[in-house]
């Protein structure tokens, strides 16, 4: 629980995932908005139905965050039952709750809803078709949440990073510190997207959408966002990018070894382009996240400063 600002709406703002990568920065940027309620499994079990429920209509929320999911690619691959679960069944319990409430659901997808046959940045009416359990499971989610008939927000996002966790830019930090060579696959393109930067935008669009007794959402407004870093990148020029930006951080030399999807053999196929173009969320709320790069090296100054910190 957070305390709220002065003039926040009344009723708590129910956020789903605040231990995931983009959920803790929601903690952090949402009570500028509001009270937030984010609670833990024990509360609120996406994989059971009624455990939703009950703790949507004990919370009363003036608005629903959904940041949870299962977002490992290849887990899902293995385990589409539980990919079907927390991001097609969950979702669905949300978007009919907050229907019933008239309450704004605000839900997270993803690039992976596309098959990557293209070599220009996806807009928001591009048709979807994924290639992989996760993709199929969230694109499930994203049509329930469409015909619960609620006011929602769907916000499509990609290549999610932050300094922690099992993303590929923090699994790249920490190999630096302790390998010579890293194999690093050069042939996918996406819009990589700073967590925090993520959930600062979203909470700007929720300050845009307040109204005194919680949100108010025109129903043209609704639907599909497209919300990523501006830009597209292979993750060997995220790689480089790192590389250069850490120069002084007392790491080995590491030899960053390009290599093919193919050759790196994930259990999950992923799009070769996926990148992200803004334009609808730039028009409606003002919106546009800054070039990968800048963002990338914002991040790792935020890290520099507390390794200082820390010395």
């Amino acid at each position: 629980m957070s305390n709220a600002p002065s003039g926040a709406v009344a009723r708590p703002i129910l956020l789903f995932g605040g231990t995931g990568q983009v959920g803790r920065e929601l903690l952090a940027s949402l009570p500028r908005v509001g009270q937030v309620l984010a609670p833990p499994r024990s509360e609120a079990d996406l994989a059971d139905p009624r455990s939703l429920r009950h703790a949507i209509r004990r919370a009363n929320p003036s608005a629903i965050v959904n940041a949870a999911a299962l977002t490992n690619v290849d887990r899902a691959e293995g385990e589409p039952a539980l990919a079907r679960a927390l991001n097609e069944e969950a979702p669905a319990v949300m978007a009919e709750e907050a229907a019933r409430r008239n309450t704004l659901l605000v839900h997270y997808s993803t690039d992976y809803v596309f098959d990557g046959q293209t070599t220009k940045p996806y807009s928001e009416d591009a048709p979807p078709n994924p290639i992989n359990i996760y993709g199929v499971s969230k694109l499930a989610g994203e049509r329930a949440v469409a015909n619960a008939n609620g006011s929602h927000l769907i916000i499509r996002t990609s290549w999610v990073y932050s300094p922690n966790g099992t993303g590929f830019v923090a699994g790249f930090l920490r190999d630096l510190r302790e390998r010579e060579s890293i194999r690093v696959v050069a042939d996918q393109v996406g819009s990589p997207t700073w967590s925090a930067s993520l959930a600062k935008a979203t909470t700007a669009i929720l300050e845009a959408l307040r109204v005194d007794d919680g949100f108010h959402l025109a129903s043209p407004d609704a639907g599909i966002y497209h919300l990523g870093g501006s830009g597209a990148a292979t993750r060997v020029e995220i790689a480089h990018h790192i590389l250069g930006l850490s120069q002084g951080w007392g790491h080995r030399p590491t030899l960053v070894i390009p290599i093919s999807a193919e050759e790196f053999a994930a259990p999950a196929r992923r799009p070769s382009y996926s990148a992200l173009t803004n334009a609808r969320v730039e028009r409606r709320f003002g919106i546009t996240l800054p070039p990968w790069r800048d963002e990338l090296a914002r991040m790792l100054g935020v890290i520099q400063v507390h390794r200082s910190v820390s010395c």
